[in-house]
């Protein structure tokens, strides 16, 4: 990470903090800060600073192409984007529901990725801030200094990731980017050597899974004033869940909750997202921000994810998992759990659900046997839902009788965090660095903040509207003849007596 601070580039004289990039996330962000001249914030923003446009060029694509081509999204949860657009893809070719064979082995393929990601998040990218400080020295808060100082706490988070990758390797073919979900069910079924295989480390993996969780609530409580205060703030909670109320991160119906707890809608079909959810657009980030129609921009906006699925559930049907989401919400006495840190602890429960959860579908014999394809009537239309490692995940396809995509719309689990982020950091903005020298390790904590969500900021950058673009035209020695400006909005000014920063 690196920071620096300008006056002559801000308005009104305040000075500029920015951190660019964000670091520890997977794509490419910043945030930057106003202060005055007494180090007040007056202003804290996390911008999305790449744009990478897939909406538009998946369209005119065969439709069978796109559950492979949006695994491009991302590196880390390309199994969410295969799974969900081949979920969309499926009811437009009419194969609902797909064979239990398909169905069984999507799911073993989707647990994987819940685990792994969990896993690479939470020890690879958090622990080393929740392990040795905020203010630690920076060379230190890597993923090296965790195996240097603490060894069995890394090494069991690698190798729970190594085995959340074999998972999806022996259910998509490849451990990234794989192809084994096809519009209408799966290509090839799980063999019985890898079936085998994974199912001799269960035992450990569950053993590694429960003392994750036990190691995120002692990092939680032997500070909890400070994790229970630090980026705190209330907000309503969205997720899928079963038709009776259990978590289910395949597949589902919408349920939100207010701050209170108290359900807004329940039972929703994910269908009629776009009838429950409206996205804005903002001049300053490439990262929409999503809100629920019915109660408007300013009270409609929520957040995603584990912090949130852990309590809009009404139970987690694994018994190990639900026994420490019991204990997760004892913490909060009855009322609705909303410390921004709070979300490792949530986030480790769900990793010990998805262990259980493999260890079940790796005991059904259907995944070794079966129907792999369906097929139905077509209809041309399809929206794939669902929860992603960081969230809600949205894929709706248009198809024309051509076979080619003809309308593209993705909101990804970062997309419907992105107020709550903005909140998180403004929230610690203001309580650490408001009147104080700012440092790195202050600084740091925006990012523990912002790292907290795990957002993939990669999969969120798809703006509607026109590109803002900054142009300067520099003379020899550095002088500027020219600086253009152009905003979202299309608006062009010409201002040559701007400042100019070049980040290089």
């Amino acid at each position: 990470m690196t920071f620096d601070l300008e006056t002559a580039a801000s308005p009104k004289g305040l000075r500029r903090v920015a951190i660019d990039p964000v670091s520890r996330v997977e794509g490419h962000g910043k945030v930057t800060i106003l202060l005055d001249d007494e180090n007040r914030v007056q202003q804290v923003r996390l911008h999305i600073v790449e744009f990478r446009g897939f909406e538009k060029f998946i369209e005119g694509r065969p439709y069978w192409e796109v559950p492979v081509m949006v695994q491009r999204l991302c590196g880390i949860c390309p199994v969410s984007h295969h799974l969900a657009a081949s979920k969309a893809m499926d009811l437009v070719i009419g194969a609902v529901p797909v064979t239990p064979s398909a169905e069984k082995i999507r799911r073993l393929m989707h647990y994987g990725q819940i685990m792994q990601s969990h896993a690479l998040h939470f020890f690879h990218l958090s622990s080393p801030d929740l392990l040795f400080g905020f203010d630690s020295e920076v060379g230190r808060r890597n993923i090296v200094g965790v195996a240097m100082e603490h060894p069995e706490i890394a090494k069991k988070g690698v190798l729970l990731r190594k085995f959340g990758q074999e998972v999806i390797r022996v259910t998509a073919g490849k451990r990234v980017h794989g192809t084994g979900s096809v519009p209408g069910g799966m290509n090839k079924h799980v063999s019985r050597a890898d079936r085998d295989m994974l199912r001799h480390d269960i035992p450990q993996m569950l053993e590694w899974a429960q003392d994750a969780v036990n190691l995120a609530r002692q990092l939680h409580m032997q500070n909890a004033a400070m994790h229970d205060r630090f980026g705190a703030f209330r907000s309503n909670m969205l997720s899928l869940v079963r038709a009776d109320g259990a978590m289910d991160l395949y597949d589902g119906v919408l349920r939100a909750r207010d701050a209170d707890g108290t359900l807004i809608l329940d039972g929703a079909s994910d269908q009629s997202y776009l009838d429950l959810l409206e996205e804005e657009v903002r001049p300053w980030t490439y990262m929409k921000f999503p809100h629920l129609r019915a109660l408007g921009r300013e009270k409609g906006w929520y957040r995603v994810g584990p912090l949130a699925r852990v309590q809009n559930c009404d139970v987690i049907p694994t018994p190990l998992a639900e026994a420490q989401r019991q204990e997760f919400l004892a913490w909060g006495n009855g009322a609705v759990i909303h410390a921004t840190l709070a979300y490792h602890w949530a986030r480790m429960i769900e990793a010990l659900h998805a262990v259980e959860v493999i260890q079940q579908l790796l005991d059904d014999p259907d995944i070794l046997a079966g129907e792999l394809m369906a097929a139905g009537e077509r209809r041309g239309e399809g929206v794939g839902v669902i929860e992603a490692p960081r969230g809600t995940l949205i894929h709706h396809y248009k198809v024309g009788p051509d076979d080619l995509v003809t309308m593209c719309n993705l909101i990804v689990s970062t997309t419907h965090n992105n107020q709550a982020m903005n909140e998180a950091v403004r929230s610690v903005a203001r309580e650490y660095l408001d009147g104080f020298e700012i440092t790195e390790g202050l600084l740091n904590r925006i990012e523990v903040a912002i790292r907290a969500y795990d957002p993939c900021l990669s999969c969120a950058t798809h703006a509607l509207g026109r590109m803002p673009l900054d142009v300067a035209v520099l003379g020899p020695r550095g002088a500027v003849l020219d600086h253009i400006t152009k905003s979202s909005e299309g608006g062009i000014v010409r201002n040559l007596d701007a400042p100019v920063r070049f980040d290089g």
